[in-house]
């Protein structure tokens, strides 16, 4: 399995630590589970991918990191997502604000929106990351906003960096980052769709 190194890039980062989680979700069949540890940390890379994104995704940074590090905190005491979500069945506080499962959930979505962006960075020809960026906010966030935030999104995305200012952000050359991009995509893909799993399977539902 690859491993990062301290002088790799954060999309290198991002890739090795989704890749990881990927293999475990490959192996799942075999009574292998996610565990809170590896997932908080490899969610924790991407913290920075959202505030390079400036004003529009800002309150999303500070909703994602926050719910991250809660996720980083239960990883102390609990040691795998489907014995997390367990525990709040069991306690009858799935949606109950704060709890470790609606977090989830939140964080999930944070990894969905950046999945989507890299696609449709991918597959966007010019330098502009609005219709990206909006495609990514429409599909994923929009339909749990309300009106005022929908709003306040569509006037921040007149202030995103460039893809040319965000790679340099991230200090990334063009070849490498839609290799680490991908990489992202496939590896998130198979990694969203076990949780949605974990809910589904519950009959918890995703769309909350």
């Amino acid at each position: 399995m690859a491993q990062s190194n301290i002088g790799d890039t954060t999309l290198v980062k991002i890739s090795h630590a989704f890749n990881s989680l990927a293999t475990v979700v490959a192996d799942s069949g075999n009574g292998t589970a996610v565990e809170v540890a590896p997932f908080s940390h490899a969610c924790s890379l991407l913290s920075p991918l959202f505030g390079c994104l400036g004003i529009a995704f800002k309150f999303a940074e500070m909703d994602y990191v926050a719910k991250v590090k809660d996720l980083s905190e239960a990883s102390k005491s609990i040691e795998t997502l489907p014995s997390m979500i367990e525990l709040d069945v069991q306690a009858n506080s799935v949606r109950n604000a704060g709890s470790h499962t609606r977090n989830l959930l939140r964080v999930k979505r944070g990894l969905d929106m950046v999945r989507v962006l890299f696609e449709q960075i991918l597959v966007t020809e010019g330098s502009s990351l609005k219709a990206p960026a909006s495609k990514a906010y429409g599909q994923v966030f929009a339909p749990h906003h309300g009106w005022a935030i929908r709003k306040a999104v569509s006037a921040g995305m007149y202030a995103l960096p460039t893809k040319e200012q965000l790679l340099r952000k991230l200090n990334e050359d063009e070849a490498s980052a839609k290799v680490q991009m991908q990489n992202y995509v496939t590896a998130s893909t198979t990694l969203i769709q076990y949780i949605d799993k974990l809910f589904i399977s519950r009959e918890l539902g995703i769309d909350w």
